[in-house]
């Protein structure tokens, strides 16, 4: 019965990471199915390529919020199958082995959801979202989300790609967990360092079609500007 309720737990976060964002806001607002352009994902950066911002920054926002809400709704799924009342519940951060568990199940729906024959985004703003979970725990203010996305925009900036600025700032974002404990800015185990390789493996395997295309220079650029519209 344990196994079959902790099953239960984690379905709840399954399902909630699948919900194919990008996808909902484009046939809802744009009567436009984001899967039949660009890339064909259903994340932020293919919203993007219909040409509307704002569904792209709430693809975004809602993406980042998945392991956010999945841990809440575990919670309280939880609550009624075990009948605890678990502390921390305002941040949604009870355990930390539950939680990372929650997170990588939530990264893992995004990309592979059951809503779209196991076919989906590349993880990248699911995973981005962790980070706002593990600074509330371990820190006192977002450095691993400022960290990470600072990173992200100084080689989007350079190289208007968003697949390198992803992959380079999954590279580097266990050196950021590492070296922020290790100076004192928090009391994060080595498993959530463990927890982020993991991830960057993940998201590298996720953009192997993307990392080919880098390497024959044929890797499309993202608008960050006007002028960067007029650029090929």
């Amino acid at each position: 019965m344990l196994y079959f309720k902790s099953f239960i737990l984690f379905l709840v976060a399954y399902l909630i990471g699948a919900i194919p964002t990008g996808l909902i806001l484009t046939k809802i607002f744009l009567k436009q199915d984001v899967r039949s352009i660009g890339s064909g994902s259903t994340g932020a950066t293919n919203v993007l390529r219909t040409g509307s911002k704002l569904l792209a920054f709430l693809t975004l926002v809602i993406d980042a919020l998945k392991p956010y809400i999945a841990t809440i709704a575990v919670y309280f799924s939880m609550r009624g199958l075990f009948g605890k009342l678990l502390t921390s519940v305002a941040y949604g951060l009870y355990d930390e082995y539950i939680t990372m568990a929650i997170c990588g199940i939530a990264i893992f729906a995004h990309c592979y959801p059951i809503y779209l024959k196991f076919k989906g985004g590349k993880g990248v703003a699911t995973a981005f979202g962790t980070l706002f979970l593990f600074s509330a725990k371990y820190y006192s203010i977002p450095v691993l989300p400022v960290a990470a996305l600072s990173t992200w925009l100084l080689v989007a900036f350079v190289s208007k790609k968003s697949s390198l600025s992803a992959l380079t700032t999954a590279l580097i974002l266990p050196v950021y967990v590492y070296y922020l404990n290790n100076l004192g800015g928090g009391d994060a185990s080595r498993y959530l360092v463990y927890f982020y390789i993991g991830a960057v493996v993940f998201v590298i395997f996720r953009h192997h079609a993307n990392i080919a295309r880098l390497i024959k220079g044929t890797e499309s650029n993202i608008k960050l500007s006007k002028d960067d519209s007029k650029k090929k």
